[in-house]
């Protein structure tokens, strides 16, 4: 973690008048990880909590929204989606500069390595039961019963969805990518019949937004709710597998040629089977266009990052390095779309 600069003597004050217990803020440190939300260990007498804040400068609309993450951690809690206590939410920029929300510490593993080298083979197939389990908890909650029902607007998803990144893209786009702009063009033209499904989604679900028990494989807690929205299930499913596609390196950890039958993890085919027994779903037609749409919209997500970093609003050091990658990504839904 890095140390940021927080006016820890006006944010303790205001943090005691607003949150039940809690007292004598020391110290507030910048955790490393994540390139959207800047967000920070508070250490206090009364023990260790955890802020997030919108980034500084000018932002893209809806972007880094905040507020609609708290809403979700508050609605889950009574759910069997694990997530962190929600204390108290603050809308005025006066206080810190930006908006923010306050949530408990949640101590335990962070796996950074989608491979799991720490762990034995036996637990690393635990752990991504455990994570299918939660995927599949969490597409299941009654969006009616916690609250949610108006989270996001109704009709064809992924029409909406490729219709936003599209505009998110060309707002942030630094230099011209030629399989984008196919992407843009094929995306449209095969959308699949909407179907009707409509979940609560996570929008970045994966192996290091997961907090994980000390020990074992139990999960204590899914972070990371930003993009988080009322939409297709399998948007959620084929995002997580598209990231197992890839190889890894330092930046976007990824799958991609490793042998994952020597290491105990499922492959793609059998993560999906377990999601579909876990939900009552024969099988899931039009699955490269969900995989091809993962790809597309984490380079918008990523052409984001890297525009952030030129204009100097990045929450990262590593932002340029995660920036770049966005025609990789395009390059490698292009390479599904013409193999298909």
């Amino acid at each position: 973690m890095t140390v940021d600069r927080l006016d820890l003597e006006s944010l303790g004050a205001y943090l005691e008048a607003e949150i039940s217990g809690f007292k004598g803020l020391r110290e507030a440190e910048k955790f490393s990880g994540g390139q959207s939300n800047p967000t920070f260990l508070l250490t206090a007498d009364s023990g260790q909590y955890v802020l997030r804040k919108q980034p500084p400068g000018t932002l893209l609309k809806s972007a880094h929204a905040v507020d609609r993450e708290y809403r979700v951690i508050r609605a889950l809690a009574a759910t069997s989606v694990p997530v962190a206590r929600a204390y108290h939410l603050c809308s005025d920029p006066e206080i810190i500069g930006t908006m923010f929300y306050v949530m408990s510490y949640e101590n335990g593993r962070i796996y950074w390595n989608p491979a799991l080298p720490d762990v034995d083979r036996d637990e690393r197939r635990l752990i991504y039961d455990e994570m299918n389990r939660v995927l599949a908890a969490l597409h299941d909650v009654d969006i009616e019963a916690v609250g949610l029902a108006d989270f996001g607007r109704p009709g064809n998803y992924f029409e909406r969805q490729v219709g936003r990144w599209s505009k998110q893209y060309r707002a942030s786009e630094t230099d011209k990518i030629e399989s984008m702009d196919r992407l843009m063009r094929w995306l449209p033209d095969n959308m699949p019949q909407d179907d009707g499904q409509v979940s609560l989604i996570h929008g970045d679900y994966r192996l290091d937004n997961i907090v994980f028990a000390p020990a074992g494989p139990r999960a204590m807690a899914v972070l990371d709710w930003e993009l988080s929205t009322l939409g297709h299930p399998y948007a959620d499913l084929a995002y997580q597998c598209m990231q197992l596609r890839v190889g890894y390196d330092e930046v976007v950890g990824g799958l991609g040629g490793v042998d994952r039958a020597g290491l105990g993890i499922p492959t793609e085919e059998e993560y999906v089977a377990a999601y579909c027994q876990r939900r009552g779903i024969a099988s899931i037609p039009d699955w490269n266009f969900y995989i091809i749409f993962s790809f597309f919209r984490l380079a918008a997500i990523l052409q984001g990052v890297l525009k952030r970093a030129v204009d100097g609003n990045a929450s990262s050091e590593k932002a340029f390095q995660y920036g770049v990658l966005a025609p990789r990504l395009a390059d490698l839904a292009v390479q599904v779309l013409d193999e298909a």
